[in-house]
């Protein structure tokens, strides 16, 4: 039990000064996300919807990107083709988020260029395992 402890321990001490967005038209969503990689010492960005993350993906450059599926105007198979398209964020990972679990959304969210897919509604856990898995390695 022990070792377990301290794995846990240095995997969320690896996620401090990560950048991470989050972009979801759930407002319970983004504060559930927020509160989690906050607590892990991630640096957040918030985004409404496709159009709101447009607009601050430049200015704040994240490491990471959680995109949710389903969102008014701009859905989130969109903006990650969008932000995938623009050469200084085609590396940048982005997480689909969907409520749904089918292979059909992993599929199209593949075709856009989205390098995971994660459930709603997600565990702290799981989010902060995605984060380590994807984030820029901290050498």
């Amino acid at each position: 039990m022990h070792a377990d402890k301290e794995t846990r321990v240095s995997d969320t001490a690896n996620l401090s000064g990560i950048k991470v967005m989050v972009i979801d038209d759930s407002n319970t969503i983004r504060r559930s996300a927020e509160i989690f990689l906050m607590q892990a010492g991630c640096k957040v960005i918030l985004a409404e919807d496709g159009f709101d993350a447009l607009a601050k993906i430049s200015d704040h450059q994240p490491d990471l990107v959680f995109c949710d599926i389903m969102m008014p105007r701009l859905d989130g198979y969109q903006t990650c083709a969008l932000i995938k398209k623009n050469p200084r964020f085609a590396q940048t990972p982005v997480i689909m988020l969907s409520s749904k679990d089918g292979l059909f959304d992993r599929a199209r969210g593949r075709m856009v260029g989205s390098d995971e897919y994660l459930t709603k509604p997600f565990t702290k856990d799981s989010l902060l395992k995605t984060v380590g898995a994807h984030a820029p390695s901290r050498v």
